[in-house]
């Protein structure tokens, strides 16, 4: 029998333990009975309590061991010690801000003039808007997540509960991808547009006055000199990469203060450009909404490139373990940041196409060379400088959620410890430093042109493996058929990336007409037997978190798509993915597995709280199996037993 204590004593909670069939029956609390009881259910399926001696890289964190987000270190006795965790302080806004913060940049700046231009001209905002149904496909599965497990880690943490600790290490690696690298990416861009701002300056200045030896031209001739030193040395992508790095240790209160303020600045920067935009609308500039030479196709391929303006919004799953309501806040501000950024991407691709002709649309520069087309000097100006001041809040909240990642998987023993270390003010001091240290060497010295695509491919997967986590963990296998339904998902995704790709590199020859027939129908098939062989999970917490409707339906459009997407990509990408890969696996089995809290001592020892319960989880390998409660402690011989 197990007494589980809750937070109110009025709530007490007891617990009986059957050694025959592994099951659990709770007594009192109603709400907490039947969370709780799921929750076991589930860890049961997922992973033994008793592990057993030997490393498992499909060894699967349970449900128990995720639910709060508590930093699992030894003590000087090889006692878990879980006192110290992340603060939470962020509100409702704080994670809107961080999302639309870390999604709106080169998908208004540089991606609508480039759709509109040479993929669907006038019809750039239905690109937009079929981009922005895609993205919720994926989006609604972090929305559920992020709202039963709110932790630091998002889609890791997802992973490891579902899929199990290898592909959860594949899951971080793919999350630094997309933190680390793209702040690192957004830094050096910053950093170009200063230095060709800067020279183009000093060139009007020469052009204009024909006296370069003036003081402004000597001081602009300097300047360029400093920002362009050659050597593929960029100092203006080390100086706003090294700002936001000193803004976010001195703290992530001051950093949200900061990011707040600079997403505001930026949507209404895009407001601005959008409604000066419209009032120039002409409505010819419509006329064909579809153009011939680009067809149904091109606002389809449209889309593909507007899915990538909408990446950044699970950032906020990453700073879940700092959400004040993370239950109610996680899944409102994903949707709400996705509804946010789809309805100022349509607004913006709208008010562009109407007021420059698709064919003279700047494919780099969209709205600053429209306004200058019209004649709007003041609006061009404004819009190029709001661009290059608005820009670095993309560094500043990617960059943020690096380190949470990073305790999230120390804290699983799958990274050193310094990372999940917090100062006295509750920051992460050292994962900072070192996650920074990183982002401005890579920012100042290495050019992205050829990682763009890598980039990419890593955020894709990550989503799959998201989507895919909803699916494991909502619905279960036959019992005569244990591993179907990971089969399944496995062929599933098998089929819908060959599809992309031929659709890719072959579509209009009858070889690939065939084979993407082939992989549709197999495609349905497949999402058939997920449906009807691999029954959905019935439980009674509908009401108390947001679920997706249309299990397996909605992930699985979600992995289809991100299958798609990646099947596009250049081929030079694809292979940088798989190296990039091969050192995350080299990393997990070198030191990872190694050091895991799963499989060196086991979940079982883990002391964790499950929805407010603290639960002290320790089974005996005797066949009356007692769970036993709070404060026991257990010598290393006991520990022993335990794994033998």
């Amino acid at each position: 029998m197990v007494e589980c204590l809750p937070r109110k004593p009025t709530d007490r909670l007891i617990c009986s333990h059957n050694s025959t069939n592994s099951s659990y029956t709770f007594h009192g609390g109603e709400q907490e009975r039947e969370k709780t009881t799921w929750l076991y259910q589930k860890s049961q399926e997922a992973q033994p309590l008793n592990p057993g001696k030997g490393s498992n890289p499909w060894l699967r964190k349970p449900f128990w061991a995720v639910e709060e987000d508590r930093p699992l270190e030894l003590d000087n006795d090889n006692v878990m010690d879980s006192t110290r965790s992340l603060q939470r302080h962020l509100s409702l806004f704080d994670l809107v801000s961080i999302g639309v913060g870390s999604t709106i940049g080169s998908g208004v700046f540089v991606l609508c003039g480039l759709i509109a231009h040479d993929y669907a001209g006038p019809a750039t905002f239905i690109s937009w808007a079929i981009a922005g149904l895609s993205a919720c496909a994926s989006g609604l599965c972090y929305a559920e997540l992020s709202g039963k497990f709110a932790v630091a880690g998002s889609s890791y943490s997802y992973v490891y509960m579902s899929m199990g600790e290898l592909p959860a290490v594949i899951a971080a690696a793919c999350l630094t991808l997309e933190y680390l690298l793209t702040s690192s990416a957004v830094a050096r861009s910053w950093g170009d547009k200063i230095v060709a701002y800067v020279h183009n300056l000093a060139n009007d200045l020469n052009t204009t006055s024909g006296d370069s030896s003036s003081a402004v031209g000597r001081i602009l001739s300097k300047l360029d000199l400093f920002l362009d030193p050659g050597y593929n040395i960029n100092p203006a992508a080390f100086f706003v990469s090294a700002s936001c790095i000193i803004l976010l240790l001195n703290g992530i209160k001051e950093s949200k203060k900061v990011a707040n303020f600079f997403t505001v600045f930026k949507v209404s920067l895009v407001l601005f450009m959008s409604i000066v935009a419209i009032y120039l609308i002409e409505p010819r500039n419509f006329r064909p909404l579809i153009p011939a030479k680009f067809g149904i196709p091109g606002v389809m391929r449209g889309s593909v490139s507007s899915f990538f303006g909408y990446i950044g919004y699970d950032e906020i799953c990453c700073m879940a373990g700092e959400a004040v309501n993370p239950k109610k806040d996680l899944p409102r501000a994903v949707m709400g940041t996705l509804l946010l950024v789809t309805v100022l991407y349509v607004l913006a691709a709208i008010a562009l196409v109407g007021m420059v002709p698709y064919e003279y649309v700047s494919v780099t520069s969209g709205f600053p060379d429209g306004f200058r087309w019209r004649g709007v000097e003041w609006a061009s100006e404004i819009t190029a400088l709001g661009e290059l001041i608005t820009l670095p809040i993309v560094v500043l909240v990617t960059i943020m959620a690096q380190p949470r990642l990073q305790y999230a998987m120390s804290k699983d023993g799958l990274l050193p410890p310094i990372f999940t270390q917090l100062d006295d003010s509750g920051n992460l001091w050292w994962g900072t430093m070192v996650a920074g240290c990183i982002c401005v060497a890579i920012a100042t010295c290495v050019p992205f042109t050829y990682l763009n695509d890598l980039i990419s491919a890593g955020i894709l997967l990550v989503f799959n493996l998201t989507d895919a986590s909803v699916i494991i963990l909502r619905q279960t296998n036959p019992a005569s058929k244990p591993y179907l339904l990971e089969k399944l998902l496995v062929l599933f995704n098998f089929f819908s990336f060959t599809m992309g790709l031929f659709l890719k590199i072959s579509y209009t020859s009858a070889m690939g007409k065939c084979v993407t027939l082939c992989n549709l129908f197999a495609l349905l098939y497949i999402t058939h037997l997920t449906a009807s062989r691999c029954p959905v999970i019935t439980n009674n917490m509908e009401h108390e978190f947001f679920e997706v409707p249309l299990i397996p339906y909605l992930p699985l459009l979600g992995q289809f798509l991100n299958c798609y997407l990646i099947g596009q990509l250049e081929i030079e990408g694809l292979f940088l993915l798989v190296g990039y890969m091969g050192l995350a696996v080299a990393l997990y089995f070198s030191y990872s597995i190694h050091h895991s809290f799963g499989n060196t001592m086991g979940w079982n020892l883990v002391e964790q709280e499950v929805s407010g319960i603290f639960v002290d989880v320790h089974a005996e390998t005797q066949s009356s199996s007692l769970i036993s409660m709070h404060g026991n402690s257990h010598s290393d011989n006991e520990r022993n037993d335990n794994y033998s």
